[in-house]
């Protein structure tokens, strides 16, 4: 190849990616009238079918958030269930527009030209679960340990770390296969489970008996919990968005069932609400230029509610997980957590 061919090919090349960050994504979504979100397949609180298959949980809402946004819609979204070890394949190859199944964001991770990572909707850290059985206290009790770990995953990094920094000997048992793990687990091939605690939350549920089981209260790592999305300017935007809607919503005290009211009496309402609500101004600009739906804010706060709303249905005192919210990271930055709303304005 000449230069002067090289040099056409090579500014064809850098057109076609300018492009496919240009909204190439969020256009294709549009067009074809559906959001395609990954969740995990079986992940009580945060994604499990219920009895009709239809997807429930924490992280399956915010599927719908961004179909609130994007079409006006929150159901215009196909939510797969897919294995961890798939669904960050799945993105970069095309098949799928976003994922909302619990995926750490790492320096690795992130570099990876196929893939976005957006936004955290939930901090978490690696933990251990034990049968009670076996009166462990705390993680430094577990020399010689079997520990069944998802493959693929920063689990086995984090236990590799974690042990060797105590100089404890121990065996990693790397089953991607989430039913498999869970079987091995339970039936004592492994006598520890490692992943994030809210995954062992939510596993602890799936066994015949929750209560034989105990998650200990160390923490090895830090996990931030971020939704991914196929690389899209646009896209990436209305997510990122989006989720603030979620979070300014709960520090201003509009939710799903107050927001036609608050709608009603717009013009009384904090500058701030009028920000991100009221038609001429800066949510209505925004929805413009991305060119998603200009109720965007309300249709969200509405068909999903605030982030307060989605974390107390899905994981909260009242549900299946049973979670304090006030014991967890997951709170806005006025309450003590680390949940930080940036502003519309």
């Amino acid at each position: 190849m000449n230069i002067r061919t090289l040099v056409v090919a090579t500014s064809l090349l850098l057109g076609a990616v300018a492009t496919a960050s240009a909204g190439e994504v969020l256009n294709q979504i549009k067009s074809t009238g559906k959001l395609v979100c990954i969740v995990n397949p079986n992940s009580p609180g945060f994604s499990v079918p219920d009895s009709k298959g239809v997807f429930q949980g924490f992280n399956v809402d915010f599927c719908h958030m961004a179909a609130a946004a994007i079409f006006g819609d929150a159901n215009k979204v196909e939510i797969r269930g897919v294995g961890f070890s798939d669904s960050l394949k799945t993105l970069i190859a095309g098949d799928a527009h976003m994922a909302s199944r619990s995926i750490t964001r790492t320096g690795t991770r992130d570099t990876e030209p196929g893939l976005a990572f957006i936004a955290t909707t939930f901090y978490d850290g690696q933990g251990f679960m034990v049968p009670k059985k076996l009166k462990i206290t705390k993680a430094s009790e577990l020399k010689g340990a079997t520990v069944c770990a998802e493959d693929g995953t920063t689990t086995l990094q984090s236990l590799a770390d974690y042990f060797g920094r105590l100089k404890l000997k121990y065996k990693a048992q790397n089953i991607a296969d989430k039913s498999a793990r869970l079987q091995a687990f339970f039936n004592g091939k492994c006598n520890v489970m490692s992943s994030d605690f809210s995954a062992l939350a939510s596993d602890r549920q799936l066994a015949k008996n929750p209560a034989d089981y105990t998650i200990l209260q160390d923490i090895i790592s830090n996990e931030p919990l971020t939704l991914v999305s196929r690389p899209d300017k646009e896209l990436e935007t209305t997510l990122f968005w989006s989720l603030q809607v979620m979070l300014l919503a709960e520090e201003y005290g509009v939710n799903s069932g107050n927001v036609d009211n608050i709608m009603a009496s717009l013009g009384t309402a904090a500058p701030e609400v009028q920000h991100i609500f009221a038609k001429d101004q800066a949510g209505a600009d925004m929805a413009r230029k991305l060119g998603i739906n200009p109720a965007w804010a309300y249709t969200i706060i509405k068909s999903v509610g605030n982030y307060g709303e989605v974390f107390e249905r899905n994981l909260g005192k009242g549900s299946v997980l049973a979670m304090d919210r006030s014991k967890t990271p997951n709170r806005l930055v006025k309450d003590g957590g680390l949940l930080y709303a940036n502003p519309i304005r």
